[in-house]
């Protein structure tokens, strides 16, 4: 038995090594594999508040550029907030391309445009025209934006509609006590032109 045991045992060592050997890489690639989805986590978050820290400058930027430098043309009220932003950020150890940076400035122009009220073609002509446009063509030019735009509205309404035509859930069955009339030659369907 002695001998057995002796003969075998070099195999069993040679096993159990292989075996844990095995173990280990599994529990190394295992932490690498945590590692880098907490790396990749960390950047995503840091990324993220830098990204809403960026477009707060941003704004900020837009709004300097736009109320100190009121007399300077586009291209210097840009370069003015470019360059605020980029200080403001280097001060915080964050460091972006100009064109990253030019891009949030632009996002902030754009916000700032689409809060302001939206001026049609028809109007910018009547403001462009001037004295030109009699009261009565004006009148017409807004009235036909009026209709331009309930047209629109009552468009956009009918798509609804349809879409909702669809029941969400079965109608519920009558007993068969109740009697259900039937639809009458006097009862029109309304269509609408």
């Amino acid at each position: 038995m002695q001998t057995i045991i002796e003969t075998v045992q070099p195999y069993v060592s040679t096993v159990a090594t292989a075996i844990l050997g095995v173990l280990t890489a599994i529990v190394i690639a295992g932490l690498n594999t945590i590692k880098v989805k907490a790396n990749e986590w960390i950047n995503a978050r840091t990324t993220e508040s830098q990204r809403v820290l960026l477009h707060k400058l941003a704004e900020e930027g837009f709004s300097l550029s736009k109320t100190v430098f009121k007399e300077a043309d586009g291209p210097k009220k840009l370069q003015q907030a470019l360059s605020y932003v980029t200080r403001q950020l280097q001060q915080r150890g964050i460091y972006l391309t100009d064109i990253e940076i030019q891009g949030a400035i632009e996002k902030a122009y754009l916000d700032y445009k689409a809060k302001q009220k939206p001026i049609s073609t028809e109007e910018t002509a009547i403001a462009v025209a001037g004295d030109d446009i009699s009261t009565e063509e004006a009148a017409r030019v807004a009235a036909k934006e009026a209709m331009v735009g309930l047209a629109a509205k009552v468009n956009e309404l009918l798509a609804q509609a349809t879409a909702e035509a669809v029941p969400a859930a079965p109608a519920p069955i009558q007993p068969e006590s109740e009697s259900v009339p039937a639809p009458t030659t006097e009862q029109m369907p309304v269509t609408a032109e």
